[in-house]
């Protein structure tokens, strides 16, 4: 398996600290990597440094041997899309109008946009279950609706690299796993590469081929969800006594907390 994205001695973060700390991980073609760790551990920064939205103060990050630094945006942007946890807008755009932002890297400058861009638009729409939306305004939407949208203008812009931080969120349980189910799909079937912070141990496990847990800027422990969710990784991370499991259907390993109060 060829590896798609090397993460290489990384270090960045805010003002003057350094969130991440000489980290290094390899992302291959065709990986479902899911990124779990405690608040604070920097997953969040560490995505925002491997999609150039913070500067990277030491280190590298290679996409197929390029340095993303030395890429053009338009080029970049082609390659990788990046879902933020943050998906609110300062503008009354419609849900279509946001999604064909995700074409914007495929057109020439002040080009507009093709039938083909529009209906990749609707295509994603349909995916993300949001095609009946189109026309309404994006400060209309719950917010669950707005994460599906912002998850579908991603897709459009048809990356071979997907980021994702949180998408399940402010989904109810029925939508995160048919996001989840949707992401599964297209990394199996369009061989879609996706790189995804959960909080929510099990869907990790659950959804992941592999996992990097962080603590404190660090990768503690990067493998398989057996060799990663286990009861001692995550007690000393987490600082909380837990159960670990199979889970009757996946195999995988199913997270049980344990309460303090009993």
């Amino acid at each position: 398996m060829s590896v798609l994205l090397k993460i290489k001695n990384l270090s960045g973060g805010y003002y003057k600290e350094d969130v991440i700390r000489e980290l290094s991980l390899d992302v291959n073609q065709g990986d479902f990597l899911g990124i779990i760790g405690p608040n604070g551990s920097g997953k969040t920064t560490l995505l925002r440094l491997i999609t150039r939205v913070l500067p990277i103060r030491k280190g590298g990050v290679f996409y197929k041997d390029k340095n993303i630094a030395q890429m053009n945006l338009k080029e970049f942007c082609r390659k990788v899309a990046f879902v933020s946890q943050d998906i609110s807008t300062s503008f009354s755009f419609t849900v279509m109008e946001l999604v064909l932002m995700g074409r914007i890297p495929h057109l020439k400058r002040l080009q507009y946009e093709t039938r083909k861009d529009i209906e990749i638009a609707n295509e994603k729409l349909g995916l993300t279950d949001t095609l009946s939306l189109k026309d309404k305004r994006i400060d209309e939407l719950s917010a669950g609706e707005r994460q599906r949208v912002v998850i579908a203008r991603a897709l459009a812009q048809e990356p071979e690299l997907l980021f994702l931080d949180e998408p399940t969120s402010h989904l109810d349980i029925g939508h995160q796993v048919q996001t989840l189910d949707l992401l599964k799909k297209l990394n199996r079937k369009n061989n879609l590469t996706i790189v995804m912070i959960l909080h929510d141990l099990n869907l990790a496990s659950g959804y992941s081929n592999r996992i990097a847990l962080l603590d404190k800027g660090i990768i503690f422990k990067e493998g398989s969800p057996e060799e990663v969710l286990t009861y001692k990784n995550i007690e000393t991370v987490y600082k909380t006594l837990v159960l670990v499991n199979d889970n009757s259907v996946t195999g995988k390993p199913n997270v049980v907390l344990v309460p303090g109060e009993r």
